[in-house]
């Protein structure tokens, strides 16, 4: 059975669009579909020929370009021996604890603690010892960003300021604003980091350090 083309009654038509699951609960399915996907070491073929769905609609929908039926993630969970909910990330019914996957990008490990797409991002930061040594290139890109060092130190480039921040310490900063992190201890630093687009700010009660600089100051 090719679940891309499933026959239905008249008058059923509307039913498919009112079993399309949540755009909102999909948004990032597809990575997720596609990671599945590969830590089974399956090709598209594979997929397609254990689930009957066609290799060009599961193509679409890792690439975010279609949305799953329930037929089709029925079929993607069976396979992947995962439940429904875990398939496509939604947190229990009623239950409003997030539950964080961590993944490492640009060598440190993120826990992302918000699960709506779009506002303001807040994220776990696990920056490893000695991370960034030998002076990193300072990067910039649009947004906002509000950080609290919650263990460990953490030594931002923020432009010409050189900054190293304690346990207990909050930065904040214009991302365009050249910027780059290093781990300057012999042990792992814990960064709570909360980034919005260009605009939106997070807004904190903070008393400033003395002789502090550069949006720095202690919650």
């Amino acid at each position: 059975m090719d679940v891309d083309r499933v026959d239905e009654p008249n008058g059923v038509d509307g039913d498919r669009t009112a079993r399309t699951v949540d755009a909102a609960v999909l948004d990032g399915l597809g990575a997720q579909l596609r990671r599945l996907r590969r830590e089974r070491a399956m090709t598209l073929a594979d997929l397609a020929a254990a689930t009957g769905v066609s290799t060009s609609l599961l193509s679409r929908l890792e690439s975010g370009l279609r949305r799953p039926t329930l037929d089709v993630l029925l079929a993607l969970a069976r396979v992947h021996r995962v439940t429904l909910d875990d398939l496509v990330g939604a947190p229990p019914t009623g239950d409003p604890r997030t539950h964080p996957r961590p993944s490492v990008r640009y060598g440190m490990t993120w826990l992302p603690l918000t699960g709506r797409p779009g506002g303001i991002q807040a994220y776990k930061a696990i920056i490893p010892a000695g991370f960034g040594a030998g002076e990193p290139e300072q990067r910039s890109h649009e947004g906002y960003e509000w950080l609290y060092v919650i263990t460990g130190r953490l030594r931002l480039l923020l432009g010409e300021h050189d900054l190293v921040l304690a346990a207990g310490e909050v930065a904040e900063f214009h991302t365009r604003t050249p910027h780059a992190f290093i781990n300057p201890a012999d042990a792992p630093a814990e960064v709570l980091m909360l980034v919005g687009p260009q605009g939106q700010r997070a807004h904190v009660r903070a008393r400033p350090i003395a002789g502090g600089s550069a949006g720095t100051s202690r919650a």
